[in-house]
Formats: structure tokens, sequence, C-alpha cells
């Protein structure tokens, strides 16, 4: 098993769901972490935990991923001591709506491919340019199922997804030879802040989204991340799809209601 213990880790979308679990999991194995995200209140709350519990080094960043301009003064002022990160984990994203396509809200569209999509592409140009130069790293790109399979109203989410599954299989091939590895986990459904936000704040339709079965948590899907981390320096994992035990495609759910 490879270690991660004193490797560098940068997480986006990292104060709240799948980011923060990554933190809490990889700090718990020694890792660096430099934490970025919108919420930098929650991000600081979620350091100083850290640092209480771990002894963890942490530095957080105020970021909007889906901001070219901002990515790339963020991570070109980083101090020095933490400019050269060894894995990248791509964690933010989200939905927003549940429509068919005439009736979707543009707003939520732009808002899902500036940040599923196009943050990710912003933050993967920058980091992997230093990888290469080192000739070592790894990233990590959380994808879902939604990239493999659409369902109805999913349309510009799964787009999204998908894209997702093509960056990662085109990276693989971009960066062969680079010693750059390049991974996707792909959940499915996972009770994080991820249906309330899609629904706008609607706290009884995101709860109906898992009743009835035991969803993924968390810290289920970071526990995937780690596994993809820690594989031997001439292996990798490519493509890992994790789902709940009763969930056999986006739309086969089985629910004891």
């Amino acid at each position: 098993m490879e270690r991660v213990s004193g490797k560098l880790v940068l997480i986006t979308g990292a104060s709240a769901g799948i980011g923060a679990a990554c933190a809490r999991l990889f700090a718990g194995e020694g890792a660096r972490l430099l934490l970025v995200a919108r919420r930098e209140q929650r991000l600081r709350e979620l350091a100083n935990e850290l640092r209480g519990k771990h002894q963890a080094e942490v530095l957080t960043c105020g970021l909007d991923v889906r901001r070219r301009e901002d990515v790339e003064a963020t991570l070109a002022g980083l101090p020095a001591p933490w400019q050269e990160i060894d894995i990248l984990i791509n964690n933010a994203g989200l939905a927003r709506g549940l429509g068919p396509i005439h009736t979707g809200d543009p707003t939520d569209w732009e808002e899902m491919i500036d940040t599923n999509l196009k943050g990710l592409l912003w933050v993967t140009r920058v980091v992997v340019a230093g990888m290469v130069a080192r000739r070592r790293g790894h990233v990590i790109n959380i994808g879902s199922i939604a990239g493999r399979e659409v369902y109805p109203g999913g349309n510009v989410y799964c787009a999204s997804k998908f894209a997702v599954t093509a960056l990662t299989r085109a990276m693989s091939i971009d960066l062969l030879g680079s010693g750059v590895r390049v991974s996707t986990v792909d959940p499915g459904l996972v009770e994080t802040e991820f249906s309330r936000v899609r629904f706008h704040g609607d706290e009884e339709r995101a709860r109906r989204v898992y009743e009835g079965l035991t969803p993924l948590s968390g810290d289920d899907v970071a526990e995937a991340v780690l596994f993809c981390a820690t594989r031997p320096a001439h292996a990798t994992v490519r493509e890992l799809v994790l789902t709940p035990t009763a969930q056999a495609s986006v739309v086969h759910v089985f629910r004891t209601l």
C-alpha cells in the first residue's frame, strides 16, 4: 500500500459532504491538506477540528472553482511549502433541478456546467502542470453513476457528469508516461447536502430521495477515494463505481416502505 502520510492533498468542495469526509479520512492518515470551497467559515471549522483531532497540517482557501482567474491566482499565490500538490481530489460539484429539458432553468444549467465541468478543468490544468513537471501525482475525480447512465430529468446534470467520465479517460491518455495517475470514483445515492441543493432547500423532497433504503455516506465514498490513492505506484484504479446495495442503476432502487 502506498502511504499518503506527509503528502499534500488538495480537496475542492471540502466544506461539507464527500469533500469534508475525504479531509477527515486523509488527515487521519497523516496527509497535509489544502482545503478549498466557497464557504470559508465551514472550512475554518473543519480545519480546527482536524488540527485538534489529528494534529494535521491544514491550509484553507475560500475559492469558487467556477472563476478561472480566481483559481489561477489562488493556486499561484500559495506559500512555497503548499505548492507541490501530490493528490488532487476534484470533488466540487452539484445538481440543480430535476425538470425536463424544455422547462429547465438555464441559470441552473450554467451553475452545473460551470462547477462540475469548467471548475474541474480550471483546477486540473493548473495543478497537473506541476505534477507533470515533477513526474509524480494523482488526480482523483469524483464523478457519478449519472456519468454512465441517464435518468428522467437528469439531462444537464448527467451531461456534466458524462463529461467528467470522458475527461478522466482523456486525461489518462494525455498523461500516459508522465508519472501522473488518474482515477474516478463514481458513487450512486449518497446522503449529503446533494439533494437539498438540487431542490433549492426543499428538505422534505430531499428526504424522500433516500427514503426506504440505506444510502451511501460521505465516509463510504472517502474510503473509496483513499483506496485509489493508496495503490502501489505501478497500479491505477482507473474507474471505481460505488453504489448502495439497494441500488442497481440510476433508476433501479429497492425501497422498503
